[in-house]
């Protein structure tokens, strides 16, 4: 009803105002006073049983100065998912832990959620650390244990905070291209000449003299050596991405500074992959870009061959378009090997990748193994209802030559159903066709006519009828009731 509307923001925000004033040392008194407000209403509005107005907002971000992002129920429906992410171990099977309590937690606690999630995840590690401890006790080995830290889950969880957009990158990328004078149809000429202004060699070196290295600075003898594995668009990306290093390790260093990224390796993979942003900003400048993508509908192939650039950087890149004022569509991105580990995962979209555990076998994106280097498009939605708009296609990797290891990956971009009109992968497409109906992960899923369930769904007991045999052995249909 019209009336219950302004509740969830009041639920959400009461606590959050509540956990600001205590962290400042501020009475109910004393905040009412800075707010315009009297005691009594603030202590309505913590205790989520009043609303609170934009201009308070305004008030409170001004008192805390604070970004209002801060107070956005996007990051407790985040916290909220990866605790139910972490609920979903049967470890806590027997306590009939339900959605509705974890969202209480966040809402009335989130600095307790947090910290619940933190503890989990240190489980998880511990638990990890004991196979490799096992393993390299039995070597006679040392063990240390920090290896079992995942650097890349640390720099995943500072994109997604990022929204995969740095500012500050773009605006250096932008003036190097001006610098160099860069062809947009050919920027490697560039790009070398900008090395050579440093001082810097630029070879490219046989595959037999430095097997498996596709690029290598020697910073003593300041040669910048290229596999003459790599594409031209690759060499392209490689010089850029090296230029990052050499011209802005300062500010590298600046944003890899970051409490979400705990130890040095997690830092030290944060500047590989701003790097790489700096790289695909010069060689895909925001605007000029973000008009192609425009323009072209979204075609990634259109828009490989005009930046110069592969697919994968391509997809990449449509989900940095995130400049206030001038974003794109908000995309979401994964990237799946053939056994279903997510080795990449970023969300602006809203839709949530399991952290824990591999993804939905339904997606699209496992299918596209099954036609190697052809788009497949999908309709989906989450069980909360919300509808997307995916396509996926494999990428194939290889080190060269006839005894070189091929590896195949797949790519999936995807949107809310809203901008799938924006795509061209959308036309002649049914847009109302029923969905395919995904989740994050079985555990999480509520769906219990799934024929494609490994596990049972958390948030029902699971019964063993031996009696009964199924298509699948956790699936239940309309006819089991």
């Amino acid at each position: 009803m019209p009336s219950a509307a302004p509740s969830k923001p009041a639920a959400r925000l009461g606590a959050k105002i509540r956990l600001l004033r205590r962290q400042e040392g501020l009475s109910q008194v004393q905040l009412a006073e800075a707010l315009g407000i009297s005691p009594s209403y603030l202590n309505l509005i913590e205790s989520n049983k009043r609303p609170l107005t934009a201009p308070l907002l305004i008030r409170l971000a001004q008192q805390f100065h604070l970004d209002l992002k801060a107070l956005a129920p996007e990051e407790d429906q985040r916290l909220s998912d990866d605790l139910m992410e972490a609920f979903g171990d049967p470890l806590f099977e027997v306590h009939g832990l339900q959605a509705q309590d974890v969202r209480e937690l966040v809402q009335n606690s989130p600095q307790l959620a947090r910290g619940v999630f933190e503890l989990y995840r240190a489980y998880q590690h511990a638990q990890d650390s004991l196979g490799t401890l096992a393993a390299k006790l039995s070597d006679g080995q040392g063990y240390d244990p920090e290896a079992t830290r995942l650097p890349s889950e640390e720099v995943g969880d500072f994109i997604q905070q990022a929204m995969n957009y740095f500012p500050e990158l773009e605006a250096v990328a932008e003036d190097l291209g001006s610098r160099a004078a860069l062809d947009s149809d050919n920027p490697f000429p560039g790009l070398v000449a900008a090395c050579v202004a440093r001082g810097i060699q630029v070879r490219v070196h046989r595959i037999s003299e430095s097997p498996g290295l596709l690029r290598r600075y020697d910073p003593d003898r300041r040669i910048l050596s290229l596999s003459e594995l790599l594409t031209q668009r690759s060499r392209s990306f490689q010089l850029a991405h090296q230029l990052a290093l050499l011209e802005h390790g300062d500010l590298l260093d600046r944003l890899t500074d970051h409490p979400l990224l705990r130890t040095p390796a997690s830092r030290a993979l944060a500047r590989v992959a701003l790097a790489n942003y700096f790289a695909s900003a010069v060689l895909m400048p925001y605007e000029a870009f973000l008009r192609a993508a425009r323009s072209e509908r979204y075609d990634i192939d259109i828009l490989t061959r005009r930046f110069q650039a592969s697919f994968e950087q391509v997809c990449h890149r449509l989900t940095t378009m995130r400049r206030p004022g001038l974003e794109g569509v908000p995309f979401h991105f994964l990237r799946i090997d053939i056994a279903g580990n997510i080795s990449k995962s970023f969300s602006a979209s809203g839709i949530r990748f399991a952290r824990f555990s591999g993804a939905c076998p339904r997606w699209n994106a496992h299918a596209a193994f099954l036609t190697p280097g052809l788009i497949r498009t999908q309709i989906s939605e989450m069980p909360d209802g919300r509808k997307y708009f995916c396509i996926a296609r494999t990428l194939q990797k290889d080190t060269g030559g006839y005894r070189g290891q091929h590896a195949m990956q797949a790519v999936g971009l995807g949107c809310e159903m809203g901008h799938a009109k924006d795509l061209i992968y959308a036309d002649g497409l049914r847009l109302d066709q029923p969905p395919v109906p995904i989740g994050v992960t079985c555990r999480l899923c509520e769906r219990t006519d799934c024929e494609q369930r490994a596990f049972p769904p958390l948030q029902q007991a699971f019964k063993v009828e031996e009696n009964l045999r199924r298509t699948s052995f956790y699936a239940r249909i309309e006819s089991d009731s």
